[in-house]
């Protein structure tokens, strides 16, 4: 599976089976994190058989066997929510492609299970639950083109192809608030006011960026 396929095949997944992460897949894992912290600067670290920062939530369905999870930490600047995001949703794609499935947790998790295994200055983002599917994820609806673009006149197919890919992309309560321009030729994204938008900016643009085959700059 190529990472443009894996934005067709990612659902959300919130019920996993008992099957642990190992062996190829568990090294693909982490060597791909590590080249993310490289680029990124920000500090991810994968969470192997602990319960304990989403066992018993509730949100948007029950978590089942969600024993693994993906810290977003980095430090604490203006865009360090966008930046999880993005390089958050690098890996969510990456795990596809490995057999693996995910879900986004911006909110309901407990946020200090997590944090005391940061360094300190460090500041948390996000967690992703990872594992291997019991229940396949359901895709939602979605907004159309024009309800997430601000153009004027014939776009470009591979604007049209970035904004397709950005509108499977996930985001806080599938709402989808964000919007595309075209601009001499360049194309840019910013968030519109929503809770976690910053996070979905940076889910999204990733997303574009794949579909497109070119960088989008985040406003």
């Amino acid at each position: 599976m190529t990472i443009r396929e894996a934005i067709d095949a990612r659902h959300s997944v919130r019920a996993y089976t008992k099957q642990p992460i190992e062996g190829e897949v568990l090294k693909a894992l982490e060597d791909e994190i590590a080249a993310c912290c490289k680029k990124s600067g920000l500090s991810i670290r994968l969470f192997r058989n602990d319960p304990s920062a989403i066992k018993g939530l509730w949100a948007y369905g029950a978590f089942e066997n969600a024993d693994n999870y993906i810290a977003l930490a980095g430090p604490d600047t203006d865009d360090l929510f966008r930046l999880c995001g993005y390089w958050g949703e690098h890996l969510v794609l990456f795990a596809e492609t490995l057999g693996l499935s995910t879900c986004w947790i911006a909110g309901s998790y407990k946020k200090n299970r997590v944090k005391k295994n940061l360094n300190e200055g460090e500041a948390l983002a996000a967690i992703i639950s990872i594992g291997y599917a019991a229940k396949p994820g359901k895709p939602h609806k979605s907004k159309t083109f024009a309800q997430v673009t601000d153009t004027a006149g014939d776009v470009p197919e591979w604007f049209k192809n970035g904004v397709e890919a950005a509108l499977l992309a996930p985001t806080a309560i599938n709402q989808q608030r964000f919007r595309f321009t075209l601009r001499d030729g360049k194309p840019f994204v910013k968030a519109l006011p929503g809770p976690y938008t910053l996070i979905d900016l940076g889910i999204v643009q990733v997303h574009f960026e794949i579909g497109a085959g070119r960088p989008v700059e985040a406003e």
